[in-house]
């Protein structure tokens, strides 16, 4: 969670701060000020076109919080969703269910990674789409699942309207 973190505010200008003590430790985020307004109408009417037909996705996650938070989104827009919390597990799961796709974390403790998991994947369903989510950026496992015919790579933290653009166009894909 602290990559993800600290990626997010690297992105965006900011530093973290961290002081440790006894008591406790405390993170202080400093993030540049800005003037702009963002304007979300934009975004919100561009989720219409994101949203699915009931296809089944399944998430792969070794962390709970983002298997529910990327969960939540995919059923808001209306996904079937199943979650799953390392690559073994997903590997048993797509031995006896059939998804539309699969969201991929990379980075997976303990156990197999993104790119064992999808490889493993791809030799019980070859035609396996699949969706790559890092914190981290892309990397040569990243490249190599790609290459495997993975759909394309998000990068976490993402929006609803990134994962749901990235979703509708891995389903279109191949």
């Amino acid at each position: 969670g602290l990559t993800v973190a600290w990626s997010c505010i690297h992105e965006h200008g900011g530093t973290i701060d961290v002081k440790s003590s006894p008591q406790g430790t405390q993170f202080l985020v400093y993030l540049p000020e800005s003037q702009e307004l963002v304007e979300l109408s934009g975004e919100i009417n561009a989720l219409q076109h994101y949203v699915g037909n009931k296809e089944k996705v399944l998430v792969v996650d070794d962390e709970e919080f983002l298997r529910e938070i990327a969960g939540s989104m995919l059923t808001t827009l209306n996904y079937q969703v199943s979650t799953v919390a390392s690559g073994e597990d997903a590997i048993e799961y797509v031995k006896k269910n059939k998804v539309d796709l699969v969201l991929l974390d990379m980075q997976m403790d303990p156990g197999i990674n993104g790119r064992q998991t999808y490889q493993e994947i791809c030799k019980i369903r070859p035609d396996q789409r699949a969706l790559i989510a890092s914190g981290y950026s892309e990397s040569k496992d990243v490249k190599a699942i790609l290459e495997m015919g993975a759909g394309a790579f998000i990068k976490k933290p993402y929006s609803l309207a990134e994962l749901g653009r990235a979703v509708k166009e891995n389903l279109g894909h191949r």
